[in-house]
């Protein structure tokens, strides 16, 4: 079997042991078992649902960083997915290829996470040879024997947790440690850069072979101008639509609903809100949204900014190669492609960011790239 040489990652996430732990660290200890119930969702608007949106796990910013070791070959999450905190977070693993290995509690406090996947560890290191590294997302003493045994197996042990919640003996027993907290400050400093110089990303996409401050000027007219020919023809029929809806329905109605869900309501319309709309809190609701807008599961502009970020986090260099730019967003984004986007080259693509980022082209044929410095 040929063994490639790209690194290859292993990456193991006990969800429930993350989840309540940064909870905790946000709202005291024990908070979670105190405000949670496992087989019942808060209501949304609750002080308890603010607290859980508060607290909420980001997938990327751990994924992202666990793709700067290599390509991630393997990627599990164990928990019990039928409670419903737990099932608010499956659209998004899901997305990112994440296997969800479904756990029943054995007990009232034990799910038997810790073992199930310390077993499919060592079994995954003996059956593929070529694993190099073993990410252990979880800050429970229990994994401190699954780092040791990995380490004697040879691989690269990294693991990640959330301050306060993670035993020390763990962090003593990896390679590597990450701190949750830190992977968040990458993310924000990815928040800066692009508010720094949002106009000529997009300006220059749009517009990418005209010149100067003109087209600017000109794409900022254009929109200015559409808006006042269309309300010409469309305002009428908006408006009768919407007398036309508000007649047959209640006068008392305090919940405004749009002519699209008029026929889906008739029978319902005194009950009130659904309590089925209250029944599961989602905070990762809004990423299909933005998927289903861009065709494209990332951002290129914010894709390209957070691999620059993650490599100067990794080896503390200012100026990184094109080339391994590019290979760390195809690891977090295997849907990038520059050619898709309009250009010819991944070098054209990094001009189209002049605005965010600064281009070293004195090599021979090798550019270097770096975040653009105010």
């Amino acid at each position: 079997m040929a063994i490639s040489a790209e690194p290859r990652v292993a990456l193991y996430f006990d969800f429930d042991n993350i989840v309540i732990s940064r909870y905790d660290q946000l709202h005291g200890d024990s908070a979670y078992r105190k405000d949670t119930s496992r087989g019942k969702a808060p209501a949304a608007g609750t002080q308890t649902a603010k607290k859980l949106a508060e607290a909420t796990v980001d997938i990327d910013a751990v994924l992202d960083f666990a793709a700067t070791f290599g390509t991630i070959a393997i990627a599990r999450a164990y928990a019990d997915w039928s409670t419903p905190i737990n099932a608010s977070y499956r659209g998004q693993l899901i997305d990112r290829a994440v296997d969800l290995v479904q756990l029943f509690p054995l007990s009232a406090t034990k799910n038997g996470a810790d073992i199930r996947l310390a077993v499919d560890a060592v079994e995954d290191m003996f059956r593929i040879d070529d694993l190099s590294h073993i990410v252990i997302v979880a800050g429970d003493s229990d994994y401190v024997a699954l780092a040791q045994k990995a380490k004697r197996l040879g691989r690269y042990v990294v693991g990640i947790g959330v301050a306060g919640g993670t035993s020390r003996a763990l962090t003593a027993a990896c390679d590597e440690y990450a701190d949750y907290d830190t992977l968040l400050a990458t993310d924000a400093a990815v928040g800066d850069d692009e508010v720094a110089a949002p106009a000529p990303s997009t300006g220059r996409g749009r517009r990418g072979d005209t010149s100067g401050t003109e087209p600017d000027t000109e794409a900022a007219a254009e929109p200015a101008a559409e808006p006042l020919a269309e309300p010409v023809a469309e305002p009428a029929p908006s408006r009768r639509r919407r007398a036309s809806t508000r007649k047959p329905t209640e006068a008392g109605s305090d919940v405004s609903i749009d002519t699209k869900f008029a026929d889906e309501t008739k029978g319902a319309a005194t009950t009130g809100p659904s309590s089925r709309a209250l029944q599961f809190v989602a905070p990762v609701e809004p990423a299909p949204a933005d998927d289903a807008a861009t065709g494209s599961p990332r951002n290129p502009g914010r894709l390209l900014l957070k691999a620059l970020e993650l490599m100067r986090a990794k080896n503390d260099e200012e100026w990184q190669s094109s080339s391994a730019v590019k290979n760390q967003m195809m690891r977090m984004d295997p849907t990038f492609q520059e050619r898709r986007l309009g250009f010819a080259s991944f070098t054209d693509f990094l001009k189209s960011r002049g605005g965010v980022v600064e281009l070293d082209e004195a090599g021979r044929g090798r550019v270097r790239i770096r975040p653009k410095k105010d």
